[in-house]
C-alpha cells in the first residue's frame, strides 16, 4: 500500500473528527461577540428606584435618592417597565426606556453622562441617543414632569 491508500481505523476518524469540532467550538467562544466589552466593565451599576404605576403614569419620588442632585442618575423599576432617569436642571429630567435597542439587555451601568449596557457596551448620551455600538437605535424616551418632588413620567 501507498502512502495515499493508508487505512485509518474507525476509532482514530471519531478521535480526529472530535478533536477537529471542540476545538473550532472553542476558537469561536474566544471571539464571542456576546461577551461583555472592556467598555462595559468600566461601567459602575446605577442606582435602582421603585417606580409607583398609577394606571397612566409612573411616579418617582426624588429625596433621598440619586436624583437629588442635577446630574443624577438611576435605574426605576416598575411594574410598567424599567426607566433610566437623570436630573438635567433642578427642576427638568430625562426619562428613556432601560431597554438596550442593540439585543434587549437591560441596561445597568453608567460612565460619567454615559449609559452603558453591561452586555455588549453599547453607550447612550442622558437623552438615549447612541453614542458607540453595536447598538444603532436610540433609546425610546418619555416626556416627565416635576413637581412636589415627584417626576411623574405619562406612560
Amino acid at each position: 500500500m501507498s502512502d495515499a491508500e493508508t487505512v485509518i481505523s474507525r476509532r482514530q476518524f471519531c478521535t480526529g473528527a472530535c478533536s477537529a469540532t471542540l476545538l473550532s467550538l472553542f476558537a469561536g467562544c474566544g471571539s464571542s461577540s456576546s461577551s461583555p466589552s472592556s467598555s462595559a466593565s468600566a461601567a459602575v451599576k446605577l442606582a435602582v428606584l421603585s417606580g409607583t404605576f398609577t394606571g397612566s403614569a409612573l411616579n418617582v419620588t426624588v429625596t433621598n435618592s440619586a436624583l437629588a442632585t442635577v446630574g443624577g442618575a438611576a435605574l426605576v423599576e416598575s411594574n410598567a417597565g424599567n426607566f433610566l432617569l437623570s436630573r438635567t436642571s433642578a427642576n427638568a429630567f430625562s426619562a428613556v426606556e432601560a431597554v438596550c435597542t442593540h439585543e434587549g439587555c437591560e441596561i445597568t451601568g453608567v460612565d460619567g453622562a454615559e449609559y452603558v449596557c453591561p452586555c455588549h457596551g453599547s453607550r447612550y448620551d442622558r437623552n438615549g441617543h447612541v453614542l458607540a455600538g453595536p447598538a444603532k437605535a436610540s433609546l425610546r424616551q418619555y416626556p416627565s414632569s416635576f413637581a412636589g418632588d415627584v417626576v411623574t413620567i405619562p406612560l
